[in-house]
């Protein structure tokens, strides 16, 4: 008898779904005597051993279904180490559930936290694989994770619909797209939908460049600016503080967020009428694009032919086009961050966009 669990974890995203099909359409076309283990709300399910008992039934027609059947949950690990309100050690729960149920394999599916508990529980001898998902894109180790395209399509199509509004009002308009550490959404989604301002965390921002970029455009006949702001963003005088300097500015800031923020300092400096739209988690939510459903559904496969071969230890990336195993303990605690001198910060620039440093 092969017994896998499974569990979804962190910020939703789409085709979650698609890539646990992937994994037991995977399984079960080539084993009968296949137990599923589906842990509720992600580790939370596999702390308090809430657990469901699955078919390949249950993942069947779920390939264009968003979010994750399984539930999803936030279990920061830096907490991961520290009992529970009732003193429950977390990490010896996980590890007591896998052995009760006599699990062969856990299958954990989330991004860059999620990854660091995964390592954790594979270096106390489970036997884990790992498939990327963020909307971020930023797991070291992978050129791309599900989520993520269909997150761009989301912001892009967001981008395209403020367009309009901004050309007859003569606005400038703040795009806050999801990114607190890296930038990748906001980069793609800003030059897929002709933003003329594009601001990353990578890339600290002045304001006064920003400005003169809205003025330049006045000047030349073009009365509205559209700015894709990442909404971990931060100016280059931030950007000089230390670590825990920077957090208690941020606790004490008046406003709900960077484009807030962003948009009364422009208000300042060019006397324009500024608008903002904060699409938020719509940028997780719906159906999956077809591109996410089939690198879901490939790391999904390639994830059960892992354990079909019995190699554990491994998280599911992709890498010049093809399904790779990377090593559990090279991805954990990596982010994969924007290069602010990749070609495609230089070929945005080349096309004028600015990126508000110069």
């Amino acid at each position: 008898m092969l017994r896998i669990g499974m569990l979804t974890s962190g910020g939703d995203c789409q085709a979650l779904n698609a890539a646990m099909r992937g994994v037991v359409k995977g399984i079960c076309t080539k084993r009968n005597d296949v137990e599923i283990y589906g842990f509720k709300d992600g580790y939370k399910g596999l702390i308090y051993a809430d657990f469901s008992m699955l078919t390949s039934r249950d993942f069947s027609g779920i390939l264009t279904r968003g979010g994750t059947i399984l539930g999803t949950s936030r279990q920061p690990f830096k907490l991961m180490r520290v009992p529970d309100k009732d003193g429950l050690d977390k990490v010896e729960a996980m590890k007591h559930t896998y052995h009760k149920l006599n699990l062969n394999c856990l299958v954990i599916l989330g991004g860059n936290g999620t990854h660091k508990t995964a390592n954790l529980l594979r270096e106390g001898g489970l036997n884990v694989i790992t498939l990327p998902k963020t909307i971020d894109n930023d797991l070291w180790g992978t050129e791309m994770t599900f989520g993520f395209q269909s997150a761009v399509d989301i912001a892009t199509d967001t981008i395209d619909r403020i367009h309009t509004t901004a050309t007859s009002h003569s606005r400038v308009f703040i795009i806050e797209v999801m990114g607190h550490k890296v930038g990748h959404v906001t980069l793609h989604a800003g030059i897929a939908g002709g933003a003329d301002i594009i601001l990353l965390p990578e890339i600290p921002y002045d304001i006064k460049s920003i400005a003169k970029v809205i003025d330049g455009r006045s000047k030349a006949g073009k009365p509205f600016t559209i700015l894709a702001v990442a909404e971990g963003a931060i100016s280059k005088e931030d950007a000089k503080l230390k670590k825990k300097e920077y957090k208690e500015k941020l606790a004490k800031r008046k406003y709900p967020s960077i484009a807030y923020e962003l948009a009364e300092q422009i208000q300042k400096e060019t006397d324009k009428e500024v608008r903002i739209t904060v699409p938020g988690h719509t940028q997780r939510g719906g159906e999956p694009c077809a591109y996410d459903r089939v690198i879901a559904t490939r790391v999904g496969a390639k994830a059960a032919e892992l354990i079909l071969e019995g190699k554990f230890g491994y998280m599911v990336g992709l890498k010049g086009g093809e399904t790779v195993k990377v090593p559990l303990e090279e991805v954990a605690g990596k982010l994969k961050y924007v290069d602010p001198n990749c070609s495609l910060i230089k070929e945005a620039r080349m096309i004028g966009i600015s990126f508000g440093d110069e």
